[in-house]
């Protein structure tokens, strides 16, 4: 049997699947993973004008967490942002989630992933747009990524932030000194907008707490989250933004693991490959079957959710603006909307 995501799922998801209830939306991308470029799903001949035939090619699923058809996706995605960009410097930052808040983010993964992004929106654009730092709208692109290297639960937004904006006057403001903003204010604010955020959810009922904790234990951990040192990491400016959104397109479709990570499919387990951040290292790690499934489903987006999002300048509806700046900046090429 090959290594693959889809062989893994043709052998070991029916008998994964009878022993816990899982959402409709796990059973559909589970099916359409089994079935893609089978004869399940027809196929299609490339052939010229000539009447002479390329080739036979079974179709694609087309599913966001299909891991064998995102690439020309991915590709297509790519390709557009890479034209919109703007021809200026990039910053990458990354927001990340403790991990004592990963239970209430399992509860609730729509409402706290909207609030996760509004949070992250809001604290780039009050400090930028303060004329102690840029005192300018940028243009902003976020990737929501939920897993770890080894398929944990990890939730953290990646970036893609203009080293610059536009500003009142309608001229161009380049970030001061080559830094973007002060990490220590940045965690500090996003923290505060976050936490703020929950605190209203949970007294709303927007927000389901896990039922082990009483209300007081709630209370003292959200105590204890304020006076945490939160993980916001700010990377080295970027002379344009195109390797930043390369990285992001990787994981705009596809999920978490590509193929080419699957080692080999043992009788009830599954053996891969990942990149130690500690060292800095590949290494392998073996789980079973089973417990495979269950850390890749959990990063299978919900139905009508967005894992990528773009602001200010990057807005879909920011498309004058995005131009009056490529404009400012010496560019006259136009910044239609990329595809989604």
């Amino acid at each position: 049997m090959s290594a693959t995501i889809q062989a893994l799922f043709r052998r070991d998801f029916a008998a994964y699947a009878r022993a816990r209830r899982l959402p409709l939306y796990l059973h559909k991308a589970a099916r359409a993973i089994m079935r893609c470029r089978t004869a399940d799903l027809g196929g299609h001949v490339m052939g010229c004008s000539a009447g002479h035939v390329a080739g036979v090619w079974y179709n694609s699923c087309r599913h966001r967490a299909c891991p064998q058809c995102a690439k020309l996706q991915i590709d297509r995605w790519l390709a557009g942002w890479q034209q919109r960009l703007l021809p200026c410097a990039h910053f990458h930052v990354v927001f990340t989630l403790p991990h004592e808040l990963l239970e209430l983010w399992q509860r609730n993964r729509r409402r706290f992933c909207d609030q996760m992004f509004q949070a992250a929106r809001d604290t780039l654009f009050e400090l930028l747009g303060d004329d102690r730092y840029l005192g300018a709208q940028p243009g902003v692109i976020m990737a929501l990524h939920t897993w770890g290297r080894t398929l944990t639960l990890h939730p953290h937004l990646h970036c893609l932030v203009t080293g610059g904006g536009l500003g009142a006057d309608g001229q161009w403001r380049a970030s001061p000194g080559g830094y973007l903003l002060p990490a220590g204010v940045v965690k500090a604010v996003f923290r505060g907008k976050l936490m703020e955020r929950i605190r209203h959810d949970l007294a709303c009922g927007e927000l389901s707490a896990p039922p082990h904790l009483s209300s007081i234990q709630l209370s003292n951990l959200l105590r204890r989250l304020y006076a945490k040192r939160w993980n916001v990491r700010i990377q080295a400016r970027y002379g344009h933004g195109r390797g930043v959104i390369s990285y992001l397109a990787r994981y705009v479709r596809g999920g978490p693991i590509r193929n080419r990570r699957i080692l080999e499919l043992g009788d009830h387990s599954v053996t891969f490959s990942y990149l130690d951040h500690r060292d800095g290292r590949w290494k392998t790690m073996t789980l079973t079957a089973h417990e495979f499934l269950r850390r890749l489903l959990w990063h299978v987006p919900e139905p009508r959710s967005h894992v990528v999002r773009h602001y200010g300048l990057y807005a879909r509806q920011a498309v004058a603006q995005c131009d009056a700046a490529r404009h400012a900046l010496a560019q006259t090429t136009s910044s239609s909307p990329p595809p989604v």
